[in-house]
């Protein structure tokens, strides 16, 4: 059975819905617990100072983050140069540090079979890349699928059910990763259904305020998600120049710079169920003329004063 992107959509609006008895509305005044979440630092916010990987774990210990999201690039040249990745997991572990997640960009949901499998096996080597620092989670975007129009999210889910499985045996579990600029995978519809359809008990899935404003849907969706299910949240902003059709990955600002509603967003996720990480992603080309100290530290700052202004 194959299942357009409009059908999808709208089945989605039951899938990985919370219960109505645990949701309100994130108009009312939200008094969270005394940490709702985490903060996480994602380190594409300082990918144009091109530090090593051991500078960024030095950089996010001393910002005084609580996690870490690095790029399994970075993980390979680190190890490729006789880095020890066992001694920078222990180093974040001796600080308090998680590696939270993962970025990488294995092509698992590819219609060629070939092409799939060959993405597979990458999974597995960035999960046993992660696996040595420590790290517990991957990104799983859709890599292969973003210029598809139409694309079967039955398939979809099948596959991302597929890559669970790989992260099982690895010890690391893959969320699926919304991007809104692709034409699959895009909208929150599409992320919950084919985390529902996927049929596995490590499915989880990971928003980001930035995708779901580029990719059209509506913030309103995350009542229906469950936020058990979100372990790493993306959080960013955006300015209201350029307009959604133009605006881009290098457009994003600091939480609370821009137009993004983030106060109800962090409200509503919170609601849902989610105690997990937020993760600062970032990718403006001014933010990566600064000193790096400076990008985390101001970053930091920010996404706790949202959070306080959320749950004060």
């Amino acid at each position: 059975m194959n299942l357009n992107r409009r059908q999808a959509i709208q089945a989605s609006a039951v899938a990985l819905a919370t219960t109505a008895t645990t949701y309100t509305s994130a108009a009312t005044s939200v008094k969270a617990e005394s940490k709702p979440f985490g903060f996480c630092f994602n380190t594409s916010c300082v990918r144009g100072q091109k530090l090593s990987l051991d500078q960024q774990v030095d950089l996010v210990i001393k910002a005084g983050y609580e996690g870490i999201e690095p790029w399994i690039r970075d993980l390979q040249a680190f190890k490729d140069n006789g880095g020890s990745l066992k001694d920078l997991g222990k180093k974040l572990a001796d600080h308090n540090v998680k590696v939270v997640s993962a970025i990488g960009f294995a092509r698992w949901i590819v219609d060629d079979d070939q092409e799939r499998a060959k993405g597979l096996e990458t999974a597995k080597h960035d999960m046993g890349l992660l696996k040595e620092m420590g790290g517990v989670r991957i990104a799983a975007p859709p890599v292969g699928a973003t210029n598809i129009e139409g694309f079967d999210l039955f398939a979809a889910a099948s596959r991302y059910h597929a890559l669970c499985e790989v992260g099982r045996n690895e010890g690391i579990t893959p969320q699926l990763e919304l991007w809104g600029f692709s034409k699959t995978l895009s909208r929150l519809g599409e992320l919950a259904f084919v985390a529902a359809e996927a049929g596995h008990p490590d499915a989880c899935i990971l928003p980001d305020i930035y995708h779901i404003y580029k990719g059209g849907s509506s913030f309103e969706g995350l009542k229906m998600l469950n936020g058990q299910h979100i372990h790493c949240f993306h959080v960013n902003d955006y300015p209201a120049d350029p307009p959604r059709p133009t605006i881009a990955d290098k457009d994003r600002v600091h939480v609370g710079d821009g137009i993004a509603p983030v106060t109800k967003i962090l409200q509503m996720v919170y609601k849902a169920g989610c105690r997990g990480m937020l993760s600062l992603e970032l990718f403006n080309p001014e933010y990566w003329k600064q000193d790096p100290m400076q990008v985390a530290s101001e970053g930091l700052a920010k996404v706790k004063a949202a959070v306080a202004k959320a749950f004060g």
